[in-house]
């Protein structure tokens, strides 16, 4: 027994002064009550740092952390696991008939005698941590014991569980299969269903999910509130991240294998006033890359989109908005020129594509390696072609650059709304205008619009208003539109899959001049459209008139007035 006042301790173990001790039992002594609640209430120490200068004054063992891997998991076998969270034990170590026990509250005697005789054993050493991370790692190893069970999720399927019933999660067995399969479930229904992420969304009294599917966002159920804090924490332990942390933002990634396909997704959450919203996007690894053509390029855009991947130096920009497709354009751009005799290189953020024979390197922030570090590197491995996922930065932008004028061959995105608007973004970044004059030579600027459903879409004519929105003039005859109408095969969403509209602007000694002089992007996309440039509406209204999508899809996708 240590003969120090819990004062004292305090003090030492943790930041609390000595006038603040002081003042708090000044307060007891007016007031009663205990010293540890006093200081609770003013705040000067945390439960735990009082829990830990307890268990160092009657000899007992305080753990920072408990190590869920080098848990005996035979162990948890004997505990429910509804049991270990509401009394916040877990059984540690069986040794030498000692058994070891992390307890949260070294006081709740009852709790241990159970332990006692469960594992009918005479000694039982307690080791004492906070109750986040005995939650923590109750978490872990239960998780861990079950995905012995589940280790795929194309062993389970969505007719495994009712989606749309409410699961009775809080009276989960020892197993939490009920969570487990919930989860499972809804993943695979999103991979079936072709969505591209899933949202996890938490509010006063219930929990809404939903899917986004060729770009629009679907209500797939709702579930009551209660639920959330189980769903959560079974996604955050799939994705590696900490349970009993959920003031910060964090993110991670899940690897799981559906119905045969190998499947990526990287998980992000927030703490919101309700509880943490969950975003999981999903991205098929080894995913069928598409061709040029299967993207929607066709006729002389295509002939000057080739021409372009096969220059031997310069810069090729693709822009759009976050979700337009950019990594997968450049991705075909890439396999339309991967042979065996040149190098390319590739730094995105993420890796969306494999591409075989392709050098592709994964940013990761927390060892400082960026687009631009990435780049700079890639200067010393002699590529032939370089592909940075995104220009953010002015020392990307000039590394870029740089590459280009070097005798490279660069393909990079950027975030503007039209293909004109890069130039003056380009030099906003500080890269002088000369030197963008030099090193463009050609820039896409796409959008991702529906493919209206084949298998239930209907014709109609169109009326003298669409054909005016289409820009359609010297009218021959009628013409036959479709809209979109919904099924079975397109979850009775009218669309099925998406399809580009782009706007390509190739660099001649016009467009040169203009950005040499920094003029505005109006004047520039006023110049590449005297010379024959299609825009972005253009190519939309062929596709609409080809029966590819639909008006009221292309109107708002590109929300513009051409």
């Amino acid at each position: 027994m240590n003969q120090d006042r819990i004062g004292d301790l305090l003090i030492k173990y943790t930041t609390l002064t000595k006038e603040q001790l002081e003042e708090c039992v000044a307060l007891q002594s007016e007031e009663g009550g205990r010293l540890g609640d006093i200081l609770l209430r003013k705040k000067y120490v945390l439960p735990h740092e009082i829990m830990r200068a307890l268990c160092a004054q009657i000899d007992l063992a305080y753990v920072e952390d408990l190590k869920a891997n080098e848990i005996d998991p035979t162990l948890v076998d004997k505990i429910p696991i509804n049991y270990a969270r509401t009394r916040e034990v877990l059984p540690l170590e069986f040794k030498d008939n000692i058994l070891t026990v992390a307890v949260s509250d070294p006081f709740n005697l009852e709790s241990l005698e159970d332990i006692r005789i469960i594992f009918n054993c005479p000694t039982v050493n307690t080791v004492v941590t906070s109750p986040a991370r005995i939650q923590d790692a109750i978490n872990r190893v239960y998780e861990r014991n079950t995905s012995n069970m589940i280790q795929d999720i194309d062993k389970d399927d969505e007719e495994n569980y009712d989606l749309e019933g409410p699961i009775d999660i809080l009276d989960a067995t020892e197993d939490e299969a009920p969570v487990i399969r919930f989860v499972n479930s809804v993943i695979f229904r999103a991979v079936k269903e072709k969505a591209s992420d899933i949202h996890i969304e938490p509010f006063e009294k219930e929990v809404v999910i939903r899917f986004r599917v060729d770009g629009i966002m679907h209500d797939i159920l709702h579930q009551p509130r209660k639920v959330h804090a189980a769903v959560s924490s079974r996604v955050k332990v799939m994705g590696n991240l900490d349970i009993a942390e959920k003031r910060i933002p964090q993110d991670g990634r899940i690897f799981r294998k559906v119905a045969g396909k190998e499947i990526d997704i990287r998980l992000s959450t927030i703490p919101t006033q309700f509880g943490e919203r969950i975003v999981m996007r999903i991205l098929e690894k080894g995913g069928k890359l598409l061709s040029l053509e299967g993207l929607g390029f066709e006729g002389e855009t295509l002939e000057q989109v080739n021409k372009l991947v096969h220059r031997e130096n310069g810069i090729i920009l693709i822009t759009g908005p976050t979700g337009s497709g950019k990594s997968t354009t450049m991705a075909a751009c890439l396999e339309r020129i991967n042979t065996n005799d040149i190098n390319i290189l590739t730094v995105e953020d993420p890796i969306e594509y494999q591409l075989n024979g392709v050098g592709q390197v994964q940013v990761n922030a927390k060892i400082n390696l960026t687009f631009a570090s990435a780049l700079r590197s890639f200067l010393r491995q002699d590529p032939d072609v370089i592909m940075v996922g995104e220009i953010r930065d002015t020392e990307t932008a000039d590394l870029a650059v740089t590459a280009a004028l070097t005798g490279h061959l660069v393909f990079s995105s950027l975030h503007t709304n039209e293909a004109a608007g890069s130039f003056p973004r380009l030099i906003d970044m500080g890269v002088e205008p000369f030197l963008v004059a030099s090193s463009v030579n050609g820039v896409l600027a796409q959008r991702l619009v529906r493919r209206v459903c084949l298998k239930c879409r209907e014709s109609y004519e169109a009326s003298p208003l669409e054909l005016q929105e289409l820009g359609i003039k010297n009218l021959q005859g009628p013409i036959t539109l479709f809209k979109a109408v919904g099924c079975q095969n397109c979850n009775q969403t009218g669309y099925s899959g998406r399809i580009n509209v782009h706007e390509l602007l190739i660099m001649d000694d016009t467009i040169r001049t203009l950005v040499m002089k920094n003029s505005d992007s109006g004047s520039i996309r006023k110049a590449a459209m005297d010379k024959g440039m299609l825009t972005m509406w253009e190519d939309g209204a062929r596709k609409v008139l080809s029966g590819v999508t639909t008006l009221q899809e292309l109107t708002r996708s590109l929300n513009m007035d051409e």
